[in-house]
C-alpha cells in the first residue's frame, strides 16, 4: 500500500465529513459543491482500489489474507458514493449528516486497510 495515498484519502474524506457535518449543523441538504466534494474522495478512493489491485496482481500479499484485504478495498470504494446517493433520497439536513457519516466511516476503513496489508 502507498502511505501517502492512504493518508491522503483519509484526510479528504475527513475534510469532507466536517464540511458536511458543518452543513447538517446549519440545517442544509447536500448541495453541488458538496457533490464534487464527494467525486474527488472517490478518485481517491478508486486509485487506492486499482493500486490495491495491482499490487496484488504483482505477487505482493497482505499480511491478513487477501480476501478481507480485497473486501475492505471495494467497500471503501463504495462508501461515499452510497452515502451520496442516499444523500439524494434524503433532501433535509440528515442527508448532509449521512454523507459526514460516510467520510468517517471511509476514513476508518482506510487505517483498516492500511493495518491489514501490513502497516
Amino acid at each position: 500500500m502507498l502511505v501517502a495515498l492512504t493518508v491522503a484519502t483519509s484526510v479528504a474524506a475527513l475534510a469532507l465529513a466536517a464540511w458536511c457535518g458543518f452543513a447538517a449543523y446549519r440545517d442544509q441538504p447536500t448541495k453541488d459543491w458538496h457533490f464534487i466534494g464527494m467525486g474527488v474522495v472517490t478518485l481517491l478512493a478508486l486509485i487506492q482500489l486499482i493500486v490495491g489491485i495491482v499490487q496484488l496482481a504483482r505477487g505482493e500479499h497482505p499480511e491478513q489474507g487477501t480476501t478481507i484485504f480485497v473486501a475492505y478495498l471495494i467497500g471503501s470504494f463504495a462508501c461515499v458514493p452510497a452515502a451520496g446517493f442516499m444523500s439524494l433520497a434524503e433532501r433535509t439536513r440528515w442527508g448532509s449528516a449521512t454523507v459526514a457519516a460516510g467520510g468517517v466511516v471511509l476514513a476508518v476503513l482506510e487505517v483498516r486497510l492500511y493495518d491489514i496489508w501490513g502497516g
